[in-house]
């Protein structure tokens, strides 16, 4: 998995922007100007997704890429190496559940807007 891949991806999502609000090299993935995604554009190791709380632990059994998210809230959100110890097509599809569940979060009133 590429940085330019998962970037694609990411902005190819309805109504995905992007910016970097903590430093110059965190570059953060939003929907409704919530973020689904994290990563580091200088090293990129790892991507941080929400998740479901019981499918992160799931997958954080079956996969030793997939930890408890990098300064984030560990119940909700998983780190994701991005190096090959994680499947390409799973590391999209967290991606896109990750950006439903912040979508689906979102107030009513913003979500009507998107559409």
């Amino acid at each position: 998995m590429t940085l330019e891949y998962l970037r694609d991806y990411c902005l190819a999502l309805p109504h995905v922007t992007e910016d970097t609000p903590f430093n110059p090299t965190t570059l953060c993935f939003r929907i409704g100007g919530k973020i689904f995604a994290l990563v580091d554009i200088e090293v990129f190791d790892y991507v941080n997704l929400r998740c479901d709380p019981e499918r992160a632990v799931e997958l954080r059994e079956q996969y030793a890429g997939i930890t408890p998210g990098y300064h984030m809230n560990k119940r909700l959100w998983n780190s994701v190496s991005v190096s090959g110890n994680v499947p390409d097509i799973l590391i999209l599809e967290l991606a896109r559940h990750s950006y439903e569940l912040i979508y689906a979060s979102l107030p009513k009133r913003v979500r009507e807007e998107l559409k």
